[in-house]
């Protein structure tokens, strides 16, 4: 697991210095590194699977990943009441295109934490295809990293947002926001 964040950090650090080819390489094995983490980890570690999943988004291989959340959660009936494994189902759903499902399972994660809630906004409005809700929220999640520099240098820099403007960016959407934690539109 801390290799995978390790990488997965790397990968961030470069997509958001521009250098996209070593961003994809980094996160593709940041992804690799979460599944096989996933596999060997005690029931239950579905941050595993979210963070598989962002890495996999931010590497432009969202389909290979959406399906391994999929079929990974299809048959865990404790999946059911965690925040966590709903984000990792949202987010699944988003990129297969299934807007009820990412609609339905962000509710679920909504009862999370404060910044679960804040995300599932974002997907909710993504689901609903719904540009400036987005845009609104979106805004709330890079508010919250800004205010915590911490994450610029740390592990988790900026995933969240950079992933769900790529997801937006997916379904022709923008929050039309610049902000240092985001990379320049391409």
């Amino acid at each position: 697991m801390a290799a995978a964040i390790e990488r997965d950090a790397e990968g961030q650090r470069a997509l958001l210095a521009g250098d996209r080819e070593a961003a994809r390489a980094a996160l593709r094995s940041a992804a690799d590194l979460y599944r096989r983490s996933w596999d060997e980890a005690p029931p239950r570690s579905y941050g595993r699977l979210v963070g598989m999943l962002k890495s996999s988004i931010l590497a432009d291989e969202a389909a290979s990943g959406a399906d391994y959340v999929r079929k990974a959660l299809a048959s865990d009936e404790n999946a059911s009441g965690s925040p966590t494994a709903s984000y990792a189902r949202a987010l699944a759903a988003l990129v297969a295109g299934d807007d009820d499902d990412a609609r339905r399972w962000s509710a679920a994660m909504a009862t999370g934490s404060d910044a679960f809630e804040r995300t599932s906004r974002t997907i909710a409005a993504l689901a609903q295809r719904d540009e400036r809700a987005y845009g609104a929220a979106l805004r709330e999640i890079v508010l919250d990293f800004e205010q915590r520099q911490g994450h610029l240098t740390g592990v988790a820099i900026a995933d969240t947002a950079v992933m769900l403007e790529r997801l937006a960016a997916d379904r022709g959407m923008t929050s039309g926001m610049r902000s240092p934690l985001l990379p320049a539109a391409t």
